[in-house]
């Protein structure tokens, strides 16, 4: 595999691992929905991933990652739709999509 996509596998792992460290082992919405640091802590986690996915299927578009494009979605809401960051739809991505991921 390219040097230059595993970089940004390494990378999205680390956002990941990131998010999971910042929500810690209890992972409770209603926290996370009153701490608007943390909020923006895992966006912007998600910004990073959602980056280094684009970078990837800039290179490669048959790399396997489950939604790539999606992700790429979802960091271009993230940035560009920042007022209309839904923490519900967020914190469904943690809870479904994030393990999937990190696999």
């Amino acid at each position: 595999m390219n040097l230059e996509i595993q970089k940004y596998l390494f990378d999205i792992k680390t956002s990941v691992d990131s998010i999971y460290q910042y929500l810690g082992e209890k992972r409770d919405f209603n926290e996370y929905k009153k701490n608007k640091q943390l909020r923006r802590a895992v966006e912007r986690e998600f910004e990073f991933i959602g980056e280094a996915a684009s970078r990837i299927l800039k290179i490669d578009l048959d790399v396997p990652i489950e939604n790539a494009r999606k992700i790429v979605d979802l960091r271009n809401l993230v940035i560009h739709g920042y007022d209309s960051v839904d923490d519900v739809i967020i914190w469904g991505i943690i809870s479904i999509h994030l393990p999937k991921l990190k696999e």
